[in-house]
């Protein structure tokens, strides 16, 4: 809209936007736009923007005007500045130091560059596994996931009243978009209200507990109401029971899609209407034209709308650049220019990648590989950058084929590359397929049969290609058949053991991948810097230590399985939620309480041991659920995780953890939307379904 796709400002659109329409907030980056795309240096960016503030001030609405963007793992739109792995892979880690971590580095490569304000963290809860924008968020528990975006709006933060080198955190998507009824992108949700407040909401009251300062309202139909208009969820739930007091926004074009989507308003200038008459939207994201602008002014002059309420929006905005110092400082401070891709990011990001990787099968202990090992290795996930990153990165459907790792102008490195750097030898690497699913070519296949036949183990990378929202719509959960037929057919020609390396945001079926393969390791969407920490885990130079953050299914059917559902209902996931092995062997014992009445006021502790009796220091990440054995006419969840802790455990060596419960803490959400507590006995367990699980039990009062 206003810059061009080779990151030169368009002046005569900006004179337009800021001297005509006045406009206030500007989203927008070169490496979005169409034709060339490209990764733009901070002092590129902060150049547009400081311009932008120029008119600003001197033609304009002589307010600063606060620029946002996409910075969800990392400043993944401003060149050169580290990007971590994304949501899925930093809920793996058990860890929100890495959340928080990866806040605060994306906060100041975002600063840099003259934006202010970032569009994240996601605090959706990933429950329908088929869903696109999985990887942006933290996962299908509601406590893990609360950590996470607590700790992710701190690191973006700060004490942005008075560092300049942190931003506005914009918390997504408020709430429920997580739970298409098909799967796909921007579909209805149909979510209860007690479940919603349940489960859905706690992350975002962990947002905004935190000092979120603003809000996106979610692209959604949510139970047939169209969210933008809905009184109910956008002034009753979040500014009356929430008290959130800060700015609130639509997500892209959603008053227009009342009219053209959802079919709730008569036309454009209905859809502002009862936006802003039925809610506390202070600001509309919409990029093509300045409807939105020109029909709220019409409504006030023609006493549909009425000042009042468009003043008590302004209010919040200017307040909200206020706190961030813009009225003194409203241009790019070029001391940052230098910060940005940091050494320290740069490792901060490959730890965060270290402790996210999740082993998932290890038979007769395949992994981890000797640096001697004669190994084939297939697919273009392991000789990739670009699809280590996914979507939301450089671009928002990330590099295409045709950029490929060029793009990253050197930056960066893959699984094959991490190897190398540690074996000290060139590995044997074969491509194989594509990874946008085009079918085996059978002579291919032959040769990396015939070279397989030669190698002592054969490592396979299997996995998704880029996409962001809608482009990442599937009609099947299945890994792509080619990716698994190739699996398939080195199995029945070979019989050499196989390891299977996912590289995926979401859970993508594994079919006869999961009997096939040896070993098998869960690498999420680790990022431009995730191919040496992965190569670190393969050889075994550190024990992986990631868990599950999701229910990884086995059948199409179980895409909406979560551990904390129903008691009755069927679990039987490929791999449970909290799954995870390490090379070490963890034995856990004397689970002890120090009370077994859990009363409200009354806090318990609950103690047990752990030693380490294997050959490798471990991360150990420690999940304490609750179960209760009924409730009075509300089902029970199966496992309700309430805490979790990641200790150090050197080998051979025995560790303590502690854990604090409350009461108050199994109260849920009735009908009538009030919490209650059940007294009932309640089994406290220790890493559910995992071979490390030990239960005691207690008695819940009240």
């Amino acid at each position: 809209m206003l810059i061009g796709s080779d990151g030169t400002l368009n002046r005569t659109a900006a004179e337009y936007w800021i001297n005509k329409v006045k406009v206030g907030s500007i989203y927008d980056t070169p490496g979005n736009r169409g034709g060339k795309y490209a990764w733009y240096a901070p002092q590129t960016l902060a150049n547009i923007t400081n311009t932008i503030q120029e008119l600003a001030l001197a033609k304009g609405s002589r307010v600063p005007v606060l620029f946002g963007m996409d910075s969800v793992r990392g400043a993944n739109y401003v060149k050169g500045a580290a990007m971590f792995p994304a949501g899925i892979g930093l809920a793996a880690t058990f860890q929100p130091m890495y959340a928080y971590e990866a806040g605060r580095v994306a906060a100041k490569d975002t600063r840099a560059s003259g934006y202010q304000w970032a569009f994240a963290p996601s605090a959706d809860l990933n429950v329908e596994k088929r869903w696109s924008q999985n990887y942006r968020s933290f996962g299908e528990d509601p406590a893990l996931l609360s950590e996470m975006v607590r700790y992710s709006v701190r690191g973006y933060q700060g004490d942005y009243k008075s560092d300049r080198t942190r931003v506005a955190t914009c918390v997504k998507h408020f709430i429920g978009a997580s739970y298409p009824f098909n799967g796909k992108e921007r579909s209805t949700q149909f979510i209860p209200d007690n479940i919603l407040f349940e489960y859905y909401l706690p992350g975002f009251e962990a947002a905004l507990n935190s000092g979120a300062t603003t809000l996106m309202e979610s692209l959604s139909n949510l139970n047939g109401e169209a969210l933008v208009e809905s009184s109910f969820y956008l002034k009753k739930l979040l500014r009356d029971k929430l008290q959130f007091r800060g700015v609130m926004l639509t997500d892209y074009e959603e008053v227009r899609s009342q009219a053209l989507d959802f079919h709730t308003a008569a036309n454009f200038t209905d859809a502002v209407y009862l936006t802003l008459n039925n809610t506390s939207v202070d600001m509309s994201a919409a990029t093509s034209d300045a409807e939105f602008t020109l029909d709220t002014l019409d409504l006030v002059r023609g006493g549909g709308i009425h000042e009042d309420r468009i003043t008590e929006s302004v209010a919040r905005i200017l307040q909200l650049k206020k706190d961030l110092g813009m009225f003194e400082t409203p241009f790019a401070d070029p001391n940052l220019f230098t910060a940005v891709g940091a050494k320290q990011d740069i490792e901060l990001a490959r730890n965060a990648v270290r402790e996210s990787i999740t082993l998932l099968k290890n038979a007769n202990n395949v992994l981890p590989l000797k640096d001697d090992d004669r190994v084939l290795f297939i697919g273009p996930h392991l000789n990739s950058t670009h699809l280590l990153g996914g979507g939301w990165n450089i671009h928002r459907q990330g590099p295409t084929e045709i950029e490929g790792d060029a793009i990253y102008q050197g930056l960066g490195d893959t699984i094959m590359s991490g190897i190398e750097s540690i074996t000290k030898h060139r590995p044997v690497f074969m491509e194989g397929f594509s990874a946008t699913g085009s079918e085996l070519q059978e002579d291919i296949l032959q040769s990396i049969i015939d070279i397989a036949k030669q190698a002592e183990k054969v490592v396979i990378g299997l996995g998704e290609s880029n996409y962001a929202d809608d482009q990442g719509d599937v009609d099947d959960m299945s890994l792509p058949e080619p990716q698994i037929e190739l699996v398939r057919r080195i199995s029945q020609a070979v019989d050499r053991p196989i390891v299977a390396i996912l590289v995926e945001g979401r859970p993508r079926l594994l079919k006869d991948v999961a009997e096939l393969a040896d070993g098998i390791v869960n690498a999420y969407l680790p990022g431009m810097y995730g191919g040496v920490p992965i190569a670190e885990v393969l050889y075994g130079k550190i024990s992986p230590s990631g868990r599950q953050p999701f229910s990884y299914p086995k059948h199409e059917y179980q895409a909406r399985d979560t551990i904390w559902q129903g008691m009755w209902n069927e679990y039987a996931p490929q791999y449970p939620f909290g799954f995870g092995l390490g090379y070490s062997t963890m034995v856990y014992s004397n689970i002890s309480v120090d009370s077994t009445d859990l009363r409200p006021g009354k806090p318990i502790t609950v103690r047990l041991s752990i030693q380490n009796t294997g050959p490798f220091d471990q991360r150990e990440a420690v999940l304490l659920y609750t179960t209760q054995s009924f409730r009075t006419g509300y089902q029970p969840e199966l496992f309700r995780l309430r805490r979790f802790n990641k200790v150090e455990i050197r080998s051979g060596t025995l560790t303590e953890v502690s854990f604090t419960l409350t009461a108050e803490e199994l109260a849920y959400y009735n009908r009538d939307l009030v919490k209650v507590i059940d007294p009932s006995p309640v089994n406290i367990t220790i890493n559910a379904l995992t071979p490390q699980e030990r239960t005691i039990s207690i008695r819940l009062s009240v």
